[in-house]
């Protein structure tokens, strides 16, 4: 039986999800289940128990676990006492930055986690109150939604991942082999999308220009962004879309044409998923 893959629906432009004190009771959990998302949970209260890629490990207050993407994971939380985590869900692509040549991977501690077969970390009490402190101002951020929210946000993802990987835990590492981890070939495609995702192509022409088998590139792709080459493109489109509902008179159709849909029916369907409306609701709403 293939183990449940966790969906998430969010803006391409910004993977990333927080789940603030979620309380954990044992008949609402998923069963065995990965995603393609990389995951930090930080435990407030509570007790149980957390399976993590073939091994059991204690939960309770104040600990912390790494899960990488596609790491099969499921929490058996305590009956009498269920556990109040939060949950850090990212792409990759979301802490990616030009390479400074000091051999820095923000997912070193990930990467030691899964290689060392170790998800649990040891919090010492300065980087325990870091981790509150993160969290804290995550969720401000969430609630207020100032301007550059977004960036805040990303700098605060990246302070606790530069903390974590100054973790003793990551100490007797080598130099990761994966330091600048996403490739050129993904950037290139990343910046071809952006520039134009109307007339970008799908896998096989993106896949083509990069010199890479399409199955591969496939994979990377949906491991460095959280989505497949389609989803992503789609949700590109559907920016513009957005756009052009609320400032042109344009007809739905011809809005869905001019932004790459071929049919109706998937501009309805893909629009609705990333929104929540249908188009017409969204002009409505948005005018």
């Amino acid at each position: 039986m293939q183990p449940y893959r966790k969906p998430f629906h969010f803006d391409p432009n910004f993977p990333f999800e927080l789940v603030y004190k979620g309380i954990r009771y044992s008949d609402k959990e998923l069963p065995d289940h990965l995603h393609d998302m990389y995951e930090i949970v930080y435990v407030h209260e509570g007790h149980g128990m957390f399976f993590i890629n073939g091994s059991l490990y204690e939960k309770g207050k104040d600990d912390l676990f790494l899960i990488p993407g596609n790491t099969l994971h499921r929490a058996y939380p305590s009956e009498n006492d269920p556990i109040v985590s939060t949950a850090i869900f990212f792409a990759p692509s979301l802490i990616q930055n030009d390479s400074l040549d000091d051999g820095y991977d923000p997912l070193r501690c990930f990467n030691m986690a899964r290689r060392k077969k170790q998800y649990k970390i040891e919090l010492s009490d300065p980087l325990r109150q870091t981790i509150e402190a993160v969290i804290h101002t995550m969720v401000g951020e969430l609630k207020t939604r100032e301007y550059g929210y977004r960036h805040a946000l990303q700098l605060q993802l990246q302070r606790l991942l530069l903390d974590l990987s100054r973790h003793p835990f990551t100490k007797e590492a080598s130099p990761s082999k994966v330091s600048g981890f996403v490739p050129q070939w993904i950037h290139n495609a990343l910046r071809d999308i952006d520039h134009d995702p109307v007339r970008c192509g799908g896998l096989a022409e993106l896949s083509e220009k990069a010199n890479i088998s399409p199955g591969h590139f496939s994979r990377v792709f949906k491991q460095i962004t959280g989505m497949n080459v389609i989803e992503y493109v789609n949700a590109k489109r559907l920016i513009i879309a957005k756009e052009l509902l609320l400032s042109t008179d344009d007809n739905v159709e011809t809005i869905a044409l001019a932004c790459g849909f071929q049919g109706m029916r998937h501009f309805y369907e893909a629009f609705k998923k990333i929104t929540g409306l249908t188009p017409r609701a969204y002009r409505i709403q948005g005018k």
